[in-house]
């Protein structure tokens, strides 16, 4: 085995030019497909993580940007089954100037934590959201992007209200919480803008899966026939119809991705048929000497498989360290989540490289390999 190995790696370096280049551009590839694929695999996960939520968005049937009546609470409350009710209000401020948005909104503080028990609020946390009417709690990804620290002091821009807010961090959100996500207290909000008794949203938790659907009825048909009707629906259902926005983009990025896969195995299987192409004295030769044609196919597909997989791994590699570096900006997901390359990306780019490798080379390998001993030595002769 060993010697087989040696053989793979003296031909490696045979031609240090050709395989670098053919490594290179394999990890181009690979990177791009991966960057790509990446867009819509995530918007997938997002909406799997959500898929058994028992949260429900109630907000108005006519859209987002039109507000439902703050009463409607003590309706939502006496509902069966449902067990937690936050209002929401949008802000939508900016922290310096325009290139730093984020998501960031205001929410009624006592049921927080049992509305999203999933993102991580810490306890004290928490209490002091609960107290401190300027309290705010951030997401990893805004606390990393504008090196914010519990305990900061931090002043938006108003750009839909017409003035600031000056808030406090007292918690980092983490577990599943959007990333780039600041919450603030609602009713420093509504005494800000001299609230007239409206809201976003009412986000609505129930006591089991099974609930969902009969609450999304019994909503609805509250508040039927009203000034302000509703639409209620899971968070899953929500977070999909805000993800088809970007629906286009998402077709249009694995499009894209495989036409790169695809171009560039054209691209490697024309450097194999060459390179094979150049060493058929030197197969004619092996096989004379005893080597079979099974294992100078194998050693073939190896040296190509290897280039292709170093090119994948250098390309998943790339894509991976650059969207650690650069998560924060990576807003093609909304406001919901950041772009990271997902493990399930990782191996199907592996695959995909692999799979380069081992096409670009079957043909001309097994056709060098079963060749005729006879007539091959004729010929270098």
């Amino acid at each position: 085995m060993m010697k087989y190995a040696f053989l793979v790696a003296k031909n490696l370096m045979r031609s240090k030019r050709r395989t670098l280049l053919t490594i290179s551009s394999i990890a181009v590839s690979i990177f791009v497909f991966a960057a790509l694929s990446s867009v819509p695999a995530v918007a997938r996960q997002i909406l799997g993580d959500t898929a058994s939520s028992l949260r429900i968005a109630c907000h108005n049937k006519a859209g987002l940007a039109y507000p439902i009546p703050e009463a409607y609470r003590s309706k939502i409350v006496a509902t069966p089954h449902v067990v937690a009710v936050v209002a929401e209000s949008w802000f939508g401020g900016i922290y310096h100037d325009v290139n730093d948005q984020f998501p960031n909104l205001a929410v009624d503080p006592e049921q927080v934590q049992a509305m999203w028990p999933d993102w991580g609020i810490s306890d004290e946390a928490y209490s002091q959201f609960t107290k401190i009417r300027t309290a705010a709690l951030v997401g990893p990804e805004t606390m990393k992007r504008f090196r914010l620290h519990v305990g900061q002091q931090v002043t938006l821009r108003g750009t839909y209200y017409p003035f600031n807010v000056t808030l406090n961090i007292v918690g980092v959100m983490g577990g599943k919480s959007p990333p780039n996500f600041l919450l603030f207290r609602r009713d420093y909000l509504s005494e800000a803008a001299h609230d007239q008794g409206t809201v976003d949203n009412m986000w609505v938790r129930v006591d089991q899966s099974s609930s969902v659907p009969e609450v999304i009825a019994s909503l609805d048909e509250q508040f039927a026939n009203s000034p302000a009707e509703t639409q209620s629906e899971s968070e899953g259902a929500f977070l999909g119809n805000f993800m088809n926005n970007y629906k286009i983009f998402f077709q249009i990025a694995q499009g894209l991705g495989l036409i790169v896969i695809f171009t560039i195995g054209l691209v490697a299987a024309n450097t194999a048929a060459m390179s094979i192409r150049e060493r058929r004295a030197e197969i004619v030769v092996m096989r004379a000497i005893g080597f079979t044609s099974r294992t100078i196919l194998a050693l073939l597909l190896a040296e190509s498989m290897l280039i292709a997989l170093l090119g994948g791994i250098i390309g998943c590699g790339t894509a991976y360290a650059l969207f650690k570096i650069f998560s924060f900006n990576a807003n093609v997901l909304g406001p919901f989540g950041t772009l990271a390359l997902p493990t399930s990306v990782a191996i199907e780019a592996l695959g995909a490289a692999a799979t380069i490798g081992f096409l670009s080379a079957f043909v001309p390998a097994r056709s060098a390999a079963q060749r005729n001993i006879v007539e091959g030595l004729r010929a270098v002769v």
